[in-house]
C-alpha cells in the first residue's frame, strides 16, 4: 500500500527479489524471475587450470546455491582444475559459501571434443559462458544459448559484473534457451496495426467468414461480410 504501482520491474536481487516479482508479475510486468549465480566455462587442453578455477570460484562464493561448471575435452585439465580448487577455495573470504556452492552444485564435465564440449554447453544454457580457447570467434556461432558470452582466455567473467559493459542481468537456469539479457528492448513497448481498403476487405470478408463461423462465431462472420453485401443480404 506505501509504494506506488509501475508498469514494469526489472533488474537483479536475491531470492528475495525473486519471490516478490513472482508475486506481483501477471499485475505488472517483469524482466525475468533470475535464480542463482552460474558460470559455464568451455575450455581446451591448452588453459591454465589455474585461471579457470578461479573463474569457477568467481560465481561460486556468490552464493551456496551458485552452480560452477567446466566442460572440457581433457582429462588433464579436468583433474588439474579439480586439485586448484581445493588450493584456491580456502584462501577466499568467503570459503565457506564457495566450498557448498562447489560440493553441492559444481561440475566437472570431460567430452571427447570441443564440438561436444559446445552441445553441453547448450543444453545447459549457461548465465555466464567462458570460451577459454585460442580463437574464440571460431566458437562463437555455435553458441546458442547462454546469457552472457566472454570470449578467449583473458575475459573473466567479473569484467561483465564490474567493467566492461555488457548487461548484468541475465537468464539463469536453463531460461537463456528462450529468453535474453535485460536490454534497451524491456523499456519498449510495441502495438501493431492494420488497415484495409474497402476493396481488400471484399477480396477476404468471405474467408473470414468462412474461419469465423467454423468456431461458431456467427457476430465474428457478419462483422466482416456486413460490409460487403446488400443491406438485406448481410
Amino acid at each position: 500500500e506505501s509504494v506506488p504501482k509501475v508498469d514494469k520491474i526489472v533488474g537483479p536481487g536475491n531470492a528475495f527479489v525473486a519471490e516478490a516479482k513472482k508475486q506481483v508479475f501477471g499485475t505488472v510486468s517483469i524482466d525475468m524471475i533470475a535464480g542463482p549465480s552460474e558460470i559455464l566455462v568451455v575450455a581446451d587442453e591448452k588453459s591454465n587450470p589455474r585461471y579457470v578455477a578461479a573463474d569457477l570460484l568467481s560465481q561460486a562464493e556468490h552464493d551456496k546455491n551458485a552452480s560452477a561448471v567446466l566442460v572440457t575435452e581433457s582429462m588433464a585439465l579436468a583433474q588439474a582444475v579439480s586439485e586448484e580448487l581445493e588450493k584456491q577455495i580456502p584462501l577466499l573470504d568467503r570459503a565457506e559459501i564457495a566450498r557448498a556452492s562447489i560440493d553441492n552444485n559444481g561440475k566437472i564435465i570431460v567430452a571427447d571434443n570441443l564440438n561436444v564440449v559446445v552441445d553441453i554447453a547448450n543444453e545447459i544454457a549457461p548465465e555466464h559462458l567462458e570460451l577459454c580457447v585460442d580463437n574464440p570467434f571460431d566458437w562463437l556461432d555455435k553458441i546458442r544459448h547462454a546469457g552472457s558470452i566472454f570470449m578467449g582466455r583473458n575475459c573473466p567473467e567479473a569484467l561483465g559484473d564490474y567493467f566492461a559493459g555488457p548487461n548484468h542481468t541475465l537468464p539463469t537456469s536453463g531460461t537463456a534457451k528462450f529468453s535474453s539479457p535485460l536490454s534497451v528492448d524491456d523499456f519498449v513497448k510495441k502495438t501493431q496495426y492494420t488497415y484495409y481498403t474497402a476493396d481488400a476487405l471484399k477480396r477476404v470478408a468471405e474467408d473470414v467468414a468462412f474461419f469465423a463461423r467454423k468456431e461458431g462465431l456467427t457476430g465474428h462472420a457478419k462483422s466482416a461480410v456486413i460490409r460487403t453485401r446488400p443491406e438485406d443480404e448481410a
